[in-house]
């Protein structure tokens, strides 16, 4: 079974991440899923939030804000403690799939900033949600919300302990898996084809692992110039999504 693990991270206490800037706030605070414990926000931040009538609200000056958050993040004037969204399990995100859907699966990409943005193109481009390995991911964080600009409060995202198991219930699902990798023959278009589509990418540098390869239908690569080796993996996944979404 897959679950999300309970999050810890500092400027919070365990379990209790802080999340920061208008957007991620603004999507917390719509999500019914999330519980809000704490807030603090200037007056002028304060305008644009609709904050639970039962959450403590705490007026402050932006300096005071900085020192709630890692290395005085972009908070934008508003920072909220919160708890961690319940587990999503790949089993119910997989029990009925639209005939055409959309799935990512991450192969230990560990920068939050990264699997941020990638939550971000899911959500642009309807994905059904990403998959990651339970102990190769960023915790639940106000770094991954803030690059998400609010996909983590819309996009499910499921651990998992064993990726290759997880793929072969990918495919059990009538997923076509596909392996982003840059020594491939075949580019991405020509790999496209059945209509439920698991996009597998793998962690900058090393790219996927031996099995995680071994367990995709086809391996595929972008279309990209001589002229520079890779993308970043989240503007890899944001074009392969595009190219998916499209086909």
């Amino acid at each position: 079974m897959s679950r999300r693990k309970k999050s810890h991270q500092s400027h919070g206490t365990p379990n209790r991440p802080r999340l920061w800037g208008k957007h991620a706030v603004a999507a917390a605070l719509d999500n019914p899923n999330r519980r809000i414990l704490k807030a603090w926000t200037t007056r002028e931040a304060a305008a644009f939030m609709q904050f639970p009538k039962d959450v403590p609200v705490t007026m402050a000056e932006a300096p005071d804000l900085g020192r709630l958050v890692p290395n005085d993040a972009p908070h934008q004037g508003v920072v909220i403690e919160v708890e961690p969204l319940e587990d999503v399990w790949l089993d119910g995100l997989l029990a009925e799939p639209p005939d055409r859907s959309l799935l990512l699966v991450l192969d230990q990409v560990t920068d939050p900033h990264n699997v941020g943005a990638i939550l971000r193109s899911a959500a642009a481009f309807g994905a059904l949600g990403i998959v990651t390995q339970d102990r190769h991911a960023p915790p639940e964080s106000g770094v991954v919300a803030k690059a998400a600009s609010g996909a983590l409060e819309r996009v499910p995202w499921v651990r998992v302990v064993n990726l290759a198991r997880a793929l072969e219930e990918i495919a059990e699902a009538g997923f076509w898996r596909i392996g982003l990798a840059g020594d491939a023959e075949t580019e991405l278009k020509d790999a496209l084809g059945p209509q439920r589509v698991a996009l597998v990418l793998g962690a900058e540098g090393e790219g996927m692992r031996h099995n995680t390869r071994q367990h995709c239908d086809a391996l595929a690569k972008l279309p990209i110039s001589d002229a520079i080796e890779s993308l970043n993996v989240s503007n890899a996944a944001a074009v392969a999504m595009y190219a998916a979404a499209t086909a």
